[in-house]
């Protein structure tokens, strides 16, 4: 063992209170930076995993991005004029005779494709009324672009073609309307359209803002509903290459001309309270490491007060120093090392102990435990973080214990 590396230890070992208190600070710091670090991923991953598979990759609107052209451009153009008495020409909603451009989006490479008439209506049932939002959909090309066809609990998706007006519900709306399987509801349109809809399959997706406001039924049945003969509001795609949808849907927009929103577009919001939480823990996670580097900062500079004498004397010995700034630097060095390792423990232990908590929360989606991500990164960052707090804790009193002139110090101690 190299001589500095044996009195630094020394030095360490005579102050054992503050040694362990410095060794707790660190161990704190690096455990909780580990455990949050774990949580914070996991919950973040758990999400997205949910929206990939309860949601469309990509959704194509039946809007537009840009201002639509009113005839007043025809003569104005963009000059800024003032029109009185003139109603805007409206545009009426809707992707009519959808089939070329259905066609067009099913040829891009890994992309499958299916078409959507979204409304809303008011489901009754034994004196119950709950508004949600209707999906028409083709069942053959839905369980192409969504798990529906998976998270079914009861029933089952193709008896839509066997059953005249069948209807397919979220759990938690089955259970705000208190129907099952089998049961007849009423559903009334804003077209002033009332139907009765036999209840064919009860689907569970875990995303509560389905399961509790949305149904589906045969994509012509909707329209019938809905007064939309021949035209869909959404075209959904599924991509084999998910990471690719922002740019592919950029590349939809501009040549369909249609709003074209990727997963990540539609869940910005959400994605970016993630990271707002993401900062804010961290910077607690950051305060307690700087409170662990004060106590290392404050075990060291008392050491070198206390050592002045035998600094001297070690540099009258033949320390350099360099040598001299070893030893105090390698004190933080210790103290910061002991502290991660039994951080890393402690960091470990939180994990397993979030991850056995089972809760039942539903916000977004259904959650019965909280979800942790076991990733070597998360160790290696905060053992880097926590080391380098260490490291500088022990240089700036090293620095100075590198200093000392030991005739001044020796003749003053005569």
């Amino acid at each position: 063992m190299p001589l500095t590396l044996e009195i630094a230890l020394t030095h360490i070992r005579e102050r054992l209170r503050q040694t362990v208190l410095s060794v707790l600070g660190v161990m704190t710091g690096v455990g909780f930076a580990v455990a949050m670090a774990a949580l914070m991923q996991g919950s973040q991953e758990d999400f997205i995993r949910r929206i990939i598979d309860a949601t469309p990759h990509i959704t194509v609107r039946d809007d537009f991005r840009a201002v639509p052209w009113q005839p007043a451009d025809a003569v104005y153009g963009t000059s800024a004029v003032g029109l009185s008495s003139v109603k805007p020409k409206e545009e009426l909603r809707g992707i009519r005779n959808p089939q070329p451009k259905l066609a067009l989006l099913a040829a891009l490479p890994g992309v499958a494709v299916a078409p959507t008439l979204r409304g809303p209506v008011v489901l009754r049932f034994g004196g119950r009324d709950v508004a949600v939002s209707l999906l028409g959909i083709e069942p053959k090309a839905e369980v192409r672009v969504s798990k529906l066809a998976h998270d079914i609990r009861e029933g089952s998706l193709n008896d839509l073609y066997t059953t005249a007006n069948g209807i397919i519900i979220g759990s938690g709306l089955a259970r705000k309307l208190g129907a099952g399987l089998g049961d007849s509801v009423s559903l009334s349109s804003s077209a002033g359209t009332i139907r009765l809809a036999k209840v064919v399959a009860i689907v569970h997706s875990g995303v509560v803002a389905i399961d509790d406001a949305t149904a589906y039924a045969r994509l012509k049945v909707v329209q019938v509903l809905l007064d939309r003969p021949n035209v869909i509001n959404e075209i959904r795609l599924r991509l084999d290459d998910v990471n690719g949808a922002r740019a592919l849907a950029q590349r939809i927009e501009r040549r369909l001309g249609y709003r074209t929103e990727s997963w990540e577009e539609i869940n910005e919001n959400v994605l970016e309270v993630f990271q707002i939480r993401n900062i804010i823990i961290y910077t607690v996670v950051g305060g307690i490491l700087v409170v662990a580097a004060f106590g290392i900062f404050n075990i060291v500079s008392t050491i070198v007060f206390e050592k002045t004498r035998d600094i001297a004397i070690l540099k009258s010995l033949g320390f350099t120093e360099g040598d001299v700034r070893a030893i105090f630097v390698s004190e933080g060095f210790l103290i910061g090392s002991f502290g991660t390792v039994l951080g890393w423990g402690l960091g470990y232990a939180l994990c397993r102990l979030l991850g056995s908590i089972e809760i039942k929360v539903r916000t977004f989606a259904e959650q019965t435990g909280l979800p942790v991500t076991y990733d070597w990164r998360h160790y290696a960052i905060a053992a880097a973080c926590a080391l380098t707090a260490a490291g500088l804790a022990g240089y700036l009193p090293a620095r100075r214990a590198g200093r000392l002139d030991p005739v001044a110090i020796i003749r003053g101690a005569a």
